[in-house]
């Protein structure tokens, strides 16, 4: 009886005392805080974040040594206005001073405007940007943190998402015979203008086609534009980058507008996202956002071992995927190269957004 009534005291320390332990264990270890400018499971954010996840794995960081935290600021749907785009990088800052990570980690122009820019120059974080469109140059303006590309010089480094522009519109000509003219069609979403000086730099490279960009206000807009060209016989495909237009005073997101698209654009679009093929967009190069992320991962992994974030150099999304959907060119009548199909990353049969 006695050895059970000092059992009975000693549990309660012991189960405490395990608590305090599993606590310190936590707070000392590496948190990495991955901030997306999108919802959760976005298209083009889910990919990234998957791939610098997936880099910390393989290089034996996650999950015993390192800890990831995501914040989700939704400004493609739900908080759009700058207003609303502004207070969820204060929210997200909030919870950065309370939870003290070693990397934060921004997903698109958004996150890296509104939280990355806001921790340069700090000594107990570094900031790894994955997808940004907007300039380098242009951010450094806003609040300075890189010396150069090549040795930004601070506590700032990341992945500009370069488009490959001169190549998806090569391959786009090997498969549609004649190809004489794509346009590209943007939003005035901060990175719909991003997006928009991109296309301007890569076409200075010199395409294979005639080239133009139209910018939307609205899904109205759009709309239009995209019965506009299904009347044009000089366009043979389109470049669709609008990816949140306003709709009437709500949010018409990528899935919306590309679900519209599919069911009423007759020409075949050449999708800026490994991703958005899959959803159901026609197909050619595009950006490989896991591949991305996985250079943004390494980058992470490489300060978490000790190197300066202001060593690491900027540098361009390195990787391009080959991928088209077979239901879509069936759809619009289009016979897909069999040496190109070869020749493809990824082929898919069916389109997500119409199932």
């Amino acid at each position: 009886m006695r050895t059970w009534f000092r059992l009975s005291y000693l549990i309660p320390t012991l189960l405490v005392l395990a608590a305090l332990s599993v606590s310190t264990a936590w707070a000392s270890t590496p948190l990495v805080y991955i901030v997306h400018s999108y919802e959760q499971d976005h298209v083009c954010g889910k990919p990234q974040a998957d791939g610098v996840i997936s880099t910390l794995k393989a290089h034996g960081l996650y999950p015993d040594k390192v800890t990831i935290r995501s914040y989700y600021m939704d400004t493609k749907r739900t908080h759009t206005s700058p207003q609303a785009i502004a207070e969820q990088g204060r929210l997200a800052m909030v919870e950065i001073e309370k939870l003290h990570p070693k990397v934060v980690v921004t997903l698109d122009d958004n996150a890296f405007r509104h939280v990355g820019l806001k921790l340069v120059g700090r000594k107990d974080v570094s900031v790894v940007f994955s997808g940004l469109n907007g300039q380098p140059e242009a951010y450094d303006k806003i609040r300075h943190f890189m010396d150069s590309r090549k040795h930004p010089g601070r506590n700032v480094t990341g992945v500009y998402e370069k488009l490959h522009l001169k190549r998806a519109l090569t391959v786009a000509a090997t498969v549609l015979k004649g190809l004489k003219k794509v346009v590209a069609i943007t939003d005035v979403s901060p990175t719909g203008k991003g997006i928009t000086r991109q296309l301007e730099i890569e076409s200075a490279e010199g395409l294979p086609c005639e080239w133009d960009v139209r910018t939307t206000r609205n899904f109205d807009e759009y709309k239009k534009l995209i019965l506009e060209l299904n009347d044009d016989p000089e366009v043979q495909a389109i470049y669709p980058v609008a990816m949140t237009l306003d709709d009437g005073g709500k949010r018409a997101t990528a899935n919306e507008i590309f679900k519209w698209t599919i069911e009423h654009s007759v020409k075949p679009e050449i999708p800026v996202n490994y991703g958005f093929c899959r959803l159901g967009l026609f197909g050619g190069v595009s950006v490989d956002f896991e591949y991305m992320g996985k250079v943004a991962g390494a980058q992470v992994s490489s300060i978490l071992n000790g190197t300066p974030a202001g060593d690491l150099p900027i540098v361009d999304a390195p990787n391009y995927a080959i991928v088209f959907n077979l239901a879509r060119a069936n759809m619009l009548g289009i016979t897909i190269p069999e040496d190109i199909l070869l020749a493809s990353d990824t082929i898919y049969k069916e389109m997500e957004l119409l199932k």
